[in-house]
């Protein structure tokens, strides 16, 4: 759109606007009348500042992405990518790895360290207490207390 354009758009933004403060001015009073006046003269301010022009520009660019988001057979397929992999993470943090019972430095499963130390251990609040149990008496049975 050219220049003309624009301020045939401001101007009749700011005509609309200007009877809808006319209108209000009659209905609510001057305390309405003066904020659609203040309403009234936003799109010529926004015509003078250019500010009309990169609304248009980001309204056209938003558009134009929505349009290539929707009939863009690769960007499904890069959401059902993206779906897969967050499904993954999560499926990841849920399977019960052993690798983390261990002490990396000792190799002592983290139970034992933890009941030398006189602490509770560490899944004992998670409600894991029949599983702790069943370690417990492994150690147990291979002479480890």
């Amino acid at each position: 759109m050219d220049d003309i354009a624009w301020g045939a758009l401001a101007l009749a933004l700011t005509l609309v606007f200007g009877c809808v403060t006319w209108m209000r001015a009659k209905q609510a009073g001057p305390a309405a009348a003066v904020r659609w006046a203040g309403i009234t003269l936003l799109p010529l301010a926004a015509y003078f500042t250019h500010t009309l022009r990169l609304l248009g520009r980001i309204g056209t660019a938003v558009s134009d992405w929505a349009v290539g988001f929707v009939w863009n057979p690769a960007v499904w397929l890069g959401l059902v990518m993206a779906v897969v992999g967050f499904l993954l993470i999560g499926v990841s943090t849920r399977l019960s790895g052993r690798s983390g019972d261990v002490d990396a430095g000792s190799g002592t499963p983290k139970a034992v360290r933890t009941k030398k130390s006189g602490k509770a251990p560490a899944g004992a609040d998670l409600g894991l207490g029949d599983d702790l149990d069943d370690i417990e008496a492994i150690l147990k049975k291979h002479g480890i207390s």
